[in-house]
């Protein structure tokens, strides 16, 4: 009878969806096709956050861009228009395979267009392609730590007991057991559908974390945003909810961040270290300006994560150091020894846009510096 009680209250931070009966599911999911082919549009909505998605039928697999046709959805209904002139259009600009409804299906990630054609004000891919096109030269490489907690439909962390507290950090960090593994069939399932997809997903931690990179320019945010949207779709199947807030249980828990790797080409090179240096002085005269494009809501959301606590600088200072999880950025020990190699930007919050991230430190450490040497 206790274990019947359990199971039950287990059940009820589950959702009604996830519940039904996916044997019943699959029997339709293996019919065959034909020759047509599912695509669906993936955007990001007007929240700067929220992804959104549509299906449509093609005739035909499609073998690049070109065979995806612009499409338009009800921007009224995303946050992103007035329903008198509600049209927005879909302009898909990254294509890959769909390990939900299996090859040759596809999921394309979308740019967003309002009814004048101009950038969506949640579109930062847009501005974010500019820079890096300017700064192609350089190489420049970037990889970036998606950390996120798993709730239940309850509102409650999943894992954690429905009337209390876990014990204290410390064995959760790429723990192994079941007293400190919470949703490890998430985090695997996950990992498989990033590489069924064709997402550049480096690996994972245990504890709700995946890493992807390293990837060039503007393929670093196509890449994490499509990677966010399997994150939520997996969720979605097994009944529980992903969050990316950056702090979203207030105490003595570590925060959500998505700490950020950078290397140029010449931080690559034999002696890059003093090209990582260079950066990281360029970086410390625009703390504020980072700040404010480190997270959606200009810096509101990370003033409750960097505290100077729990692997955090604080928001108010910049600091930079070689090991140090406590620093604003962080140059790895083995980067340190070599003399070469990347830096980890440790400020941007989990619900970051990847593409207003990038743009500001390509900008920041790369065009600002050419443009001050031309006034020179």
């Amino acid at each position: 009878m206790k274990e019947l009680v359990v199971t039950k209250a287990n059940m009820t931070s589950l959702s009604v969806s996830s519940c039904l009966n996916k044997a019943v599911r699959q029997q339709y999911m293996g019919l065959p096709q034909g020759e047509k082919c599912q695509v669906t549009y993936i955007w990001i909505d007007g929240t700067g956050e929220g992804l959104r998605n549509k299906t449509r039928t093609l005739d035909a697999e499609p073998k690049s861009l070109e065979d995806i046709p612009e499409w338009n959805f009800d921007g009224s209904s995303t946050y992103q228009a007035e329903g008198s002139n509600s049209d927005m259009y879909l302009i898909p600009v990254c294509m890959f395979r769909d390990p939900f409804t299996l090859d040759p299906n596809k999921l394309v990630l979308c740019e967003v267009l309002k009814y004048n054609r101009l950038p969506a004000e949640t579109n930062h891919r847009a501005s974010c392609n500019k820079v890096m096109e300017k700064v192609k030269e350089h190489s420049i490489w970037f990889g970036m730590e998606q950390e996120y907690t798993l709730f239940g439909m309850n509102s409650h962390p999943f894992g954690w007991p429905a009337n209390g507290y876990p014990g204290p950090q410390g064995p959760y960090y790429c723990g192994v057991g079941a007293d400190n593994a919470y949703g490890r069939d998430i985090v695997e399932c996950h990992y498989k559908a990033c590489l069924y997809a064709g997402i550049k997903i480096y690996g994972t931690n245990a504890e709700w974390e995946f890493q992807v990179g390293p990837c060039e320019g503007i393929e670093m945010g196509d890449h994490l945003w499509v990677a966010r949207f399997l994150l939520h779709r997996v969720c979605e199947d097994f009944g529980v909810v992903a969050t990316l807030d950056p702090k979203p249980m207030k105490g003595n828990w570590n925060g959500a961040g998505c700490h950020t790797n950078v290397s140029t080409k010449q931080m690559r090179e034999e002696g890059g270290l003093q090209y990582i240096e260079q950066a990281i002085e360029k970086l410390s005269k625009r703390h504020p300006e980072h700040i404010k494009v480190y997270d959606p809501h200009g810096g509101q959301d990370n003033m409750r994560r960097l505290t100077g606590y729990h692997e955090t600088s604080s928001i108010e200072d910049f600091s930079a150091g070689v090991a140090n999880r406590g620093s604003s950025i962080r140059i790895p020990r083995q980067v340190g020894q070599e003399k070469k190699g990347y830096f980890e930007d440790r400020r941007p919050a989990a619900n970051c846009d990847p593409y207003a991230v990038t743009r500001a430190i390509a900008t920041t450490c790369l065009i600002d510096s050419e443009e001050e040497e031309e006034s020179n």
